[in-house]
């Protein structure tokens, strides 16, 4: 396939250089070139999207409460933005995002259905639409039920047999690589299959280097400043 997005990605809207999933983050990635950003979506107690990779507050915050049992009112107040806030400033500042949903445990088809149906209203019009990508694949299927539309990422740490099934089953356009764990053989197997082949997360510019030149489409990296948007 071609690959219609932004082929270097800033992590968690500003790598390093910014608080992960935050709208500075975000605008931070756009200061600095970027024009295409990765982040992370769970839902709060009150089902509200909001963005943070982890179910507790504390690592990012400092603040100790669990988010799929928190109200937005609460988490916003300890500066975790909301989905819509998110989306609203990406289409402000021109930067597509990889949307990865990430389900508090025994909320994941909550959680997919929710992002899908979220996305397809705050990007309408969008080109391109947002990638959502996900470990779980119960998000996965959600999300394709929720949208029949939406670009789909299957998120993978190795890299499993059944992995072409998987993502033909899904419709999905693309495959979310560990850049650790995957091969050159694995990346032309990806991309023979139709699908692209995206690897996280990417810091050192020698490994994005031999990535970008085993054919890999997207690089996602914490290092902006070091392997920045046009980098090659």
């Amino acid at each position: 396939m071609g690959w219609p997005y932004p082929r270097i990605v800033a992590h968690r809207g500003g790598g390093a250089l910014a608080p992960e999933n935050t709208l500075a983050a975000l605008e931070r990635g756009a200061a600095l070139g970027f024009r295409g950003v990765e982040f992370d979506v769970m839902l709060a107690g009150d089902a509200t999207a909001v963005l943070i990779h982890d179910e507790t507050t504390t690592r990012t915050t400092g603040v100790e409460a669990s988010v799929p049992h928190s109200d937005f009112s609460f988490l916003r107040k300890i500066g975790i933005p909301s989905f819509d806030e998110a989306a609203r400033l990406c289409r402000k500042l021109g930067l597509w995002a990889n949307v990865e949903i990430k389900p508090a445990k025994g909320h994941e088809v909550a959680t997919g259905a929710a992002v899908a149906r979220l996305a397809r209203e705050l990007f309408a019009g969008a080109a391109p639409r947002p990638v959502l990508s996900s470990f779980s694949i119960a998000a996965l299927e959600a999300a394709r039920a929720a949208d029949g539309e939406a670009a789909l990422g299957f998120l993978v740490d190795d890299l499993p047999q059944d992995w072409k099934a998987t993502a033909a089953r899904l419709g999905c356009v693309s495959v979310h690589c560990n850049q650790k764990k995957i091969a050159r053989a694995d990346v032309a197997e990806i991309r023979n299959a139709g699908y692209g082949v995206l690897c996280w997360t990417v810091n050192e510019p020698a490994r994005a280097r031999e990535l970008l030149s085993w054919g890999v489409d997207c690089l996602v990296t914490d290092a902006l400043e070091a392997i920045g948007p046009a980098f090659s």
